[in-house]
């Protein structure tokens, strides 16, 4: 008896991980529902996908196509050379392929599979992890048959005609994993009580982030700025960084209340561990916050594309969710302040603990992965227990 006809699912996404990571997380959710799905992954020659894609060895193709250079108009006629040449090469594979869909979620590495997927009439399904919709999915939206957003406040931004398409169902990260507080300290290093801060700029860390921490305990070192009692900073600090913050802290006299780590490798034992949280204002660590129900304080990266990071924190702080602090001008002293407030005000990280999981989608993998299947043809699916 002949074995059934693999069904082949394009996901596309990358340049950064922020668009890599949820087209890894969708692959896999919808693997889940559909089995006998063969996920196939399509990003660019120059994106973090080059490195992670071969590592995890999964099926992909990478091509030449690269980011517009805002400053140069002669360096964009190369880059419409390289993303004629990145649609061909696309098209090429999907009329071998023959997918049942492609799923783009975002970054300039994804374009040429989802027109391609225009062209060749595959049912294309997008997903937006920001409030600020990046160029290729407002260019996308007009042809996609699903349009998936993180943000309510991203619909608006839409092109017209793909309103009435999008679904406001979150971002795909990992869902809260049942941990016990404590165990999850000890597991870190850290003591079990008290009020625990996880620092983090992404998992490259921020130098501008990691200097105003820095500033900030000198000045508590110095008797400048209070620290409050039972305060404790698990500081990811980012790997190119850590080994200078570790000597300026040997400086300060080493305090045994901050665990600075250059990577911080079991996520969820840190998430389930802290009280509250500062960080640059990407999708997918937001996503996380407000998954886990863990009030912020953002700092918004200010080169991002768009600013959108600005409109990430923005949304969050309209809703109660997250303080949202400008970095331009941004004291140590200012942003300590904002930290320590927040320290020892259990009712105030109370109520934006509550506002972050009103605007949380744990579950959203698992969502936008039901709504994809629909796209497919038809195979009994495999219902999730949760």
């Amino acid at each position: 008896m002949a074995e059934p006809r693999r069904v082949v699912a394009v996901f596309s996404g990358g340049g950064t991980g922020g668009h890599l990571y949820p087209a890894l997380a969708l692959a896999e959710a919808v693997g889940r529902l559909r089995p006998d799905v063969h996920p196939f992954f399509v990003g660019a020659e120059r994106g973090i996908e080059a490195r992670l894609l071969p590592a995890r060895g999964v099926e992909h193709l990478l091509l030449p196509v690269r980011g517009a250079d805002r400053g140069s108009l002669l360096a964009n006629l190369g880059v419409i050379k390289a993303l004629i040449a990145s649609v061909a090469a696309v098209r090429r594979v999907f009329r071998s392929l023959q997918p049942g869909m492609v799923v783009v979620t975002g970054g300039y590495a994804a374009g040429p599979a989802g027109i391609a997927a225009g062209l060749l009439g595959i049912p294309l399904a997008l997903q937006e992890q920001n409030a600020v919709p990046g160029a290729t999915t407002r260019m996308l939206s007009r042809w996609a048959r699903q349009v998936h957003v993180a943000f309510p406040e991203a619909v608006d931004l839409l092109p017209r005609s793909a309103r009435a398409r999008a679904v406001v169902a979150g971002n795909p990260v990992r869902p809260p994993v049942a941990m016990d507080p404590a165990a999850a300290r000890r597991g870190l290093g850290l003591e079990e009580a008290g009020v625990v801060v996880l620092v983090t700029g992404g998992s490259q860390g921020s130098a501008a982030l990691n200097t105003l921490v820095l500033e900030a305990l000198r000045g508590v070192a110095a008797g400048r700025l209070p620290r409050s009692h039972g305060m404790q900073l698990l500081w990811s600090t980012g790997p190119s960084h850590i080994d200078g913050i570790r000597t300026a802290l040997g400086d300060l006299g080493s305090p045994g209340w901050v665990h600075a780590v250059g990577y911080v490798d079991d996520m969820p034992s840190a998430l389930a561990s802290c009280d509250l949280a500062v960080s640059r204002a990407g999708a997918m660590a937001t996503s996380e916050f407000t998954a886990w129900g863990i009030p912020a304080v953002l700092v918004p990266l200010p080169t991002a594309a768009a600013d959108h990071q600005t409109r990430n924190a923005r949304a969050l702080a309209e809703a109660g969710a997250v303080v949202h602090l400008v970095q331009a001008g941004l004291e140590p002293d200012t942003l300590w302040a904002a930290m320590a407030g927040l320290v020892t005000d259990d009712a105030r990280r109370d109520a934006m603990a509550r506002a972050a999981r009103g605007r949380g989608h744990p579950d959203a993998a698992l969502q936008i992965a039901r709504a994809l299947v629909q796209l497919l043809p038809s195979a009994p699916p495999v219902e999730l227990s949760r």
